[in-house]
């Protein structure tokens, strides 16, 4: 089949964006029946005949998505499935077919499909996308000639070429890497925990929880911490208790406090 244009004049501004229904409903159901639509921006091209980057230069109407009135041929003389192979390649179906709808009536189906280049099962997927809209009951109303090859008289194509999303997928994979969650700060060692720049507001139960003071101990010793009960904010009926810190590292030959006992505040709780 050859191509065919279109000669209707648009009026500046103009913009062609029907919905599902209105598609099946205004031009598919009046092309079928050879009734005039309601404009005449749809050429009849037969798209399996083409590469989808050589369809947009088909139709006159230049915007990011093209819409065409196609047939479908059989693959296989006695089958029912349609031949979807190009020269270069083939489209492939996806998902699950979308019936259309016009009030409770289905009147027609949408099926999505994905351009490959090559041959199956060996094509390499692309961006080219079409949506194939069908009429319900089309298939019935074909030629059943012996050896006819004829599937559908129209179905009516809309082909756009999907926006490469990999920089955006990179950049969502990048700022993944910065989030840190439990296991990445439990596998900090304890080493790595002692070099952190602790913050001046710490107090010495979170010192001493995370063994700050440990590698500064030999085996076995204890730190002499005194604190003047006639500090501001201390509680002079709280009790200085010496407590033993056990550690695992090292003596360490070149620190300066070695065996001195470590005193603490032991809160108890009292009615005032």
């Amino acid at each position: 089949m050859e191509s065919s244009t279109t000669s209707s004049e648009l009026p500046p501004g103009f913009r062609f964006h029907p919905t599902d229904e209105e598609l099946i409903v205004y031009y598919l159901c009046n092309q079928a029946t050879s009734k005039p639509c309601p404009a005449s921006i749809i050429p009849e091209v037969d798209i399996y005949k083409f590469d989808p980057w050589e369809l947009p230069d088909k139709s006159e109407f230049v915007e990011n998505e093209w819409y065409f009135f196609s047939p479908r041929e059989r693959k296989y003389p006695n089958g029912v499935r349609p031949n979807r192979a190009t020269l270069s390649g083939y489209w492939k179906a996806t998902g699950t077919d979308k019936p259309i709808n016009t009030g409770s009536k289905q009147i027609g189906v949408k099926k999505s499909l994905v351009f490959y280049k090559g041959r199956p099962p060996k094509g390499i997927k692309t961006n080219w996308i079409m949506h194939e809209y069908r009429l319900i009951g089309s298939q019935k109303q074909t030629s059943k000639h012996i050896g006819s090859m004829r599937l559908d008289d129209w179905v009516l194509c809309r082909i756009y070429k999907k926006k490469h999303m990999g920089k955006t997928l990179q950049q969502k994979e990048d700022y993944s890497t910065l989030q840190f969650n439990d296991s990445t700060i439990a596998n900090i060692d304890e080493q790595e925990r002692m070099n952190m720049n602790l913050t001046r507001s710490c107090s010495l139960t979170y010192l001493l929880d995370m063994n700050y003071f440990a590698p500064m101990l030999s085996d076995g010793s204890t730190l002499d911490f005194q604190i003047n009960n006639s500090n501001i904010g201390i509680d002079p009926f709280v009790k200085s208790q010496q407590v033993e810190m056990s550690n695992h590292y090292e003596p360490d030959s070149h620190s300066s406090i070695t065996n001195q006992p470590l005193f603490v505040k032991q809160m108890h709780n009292y009615l005032g």
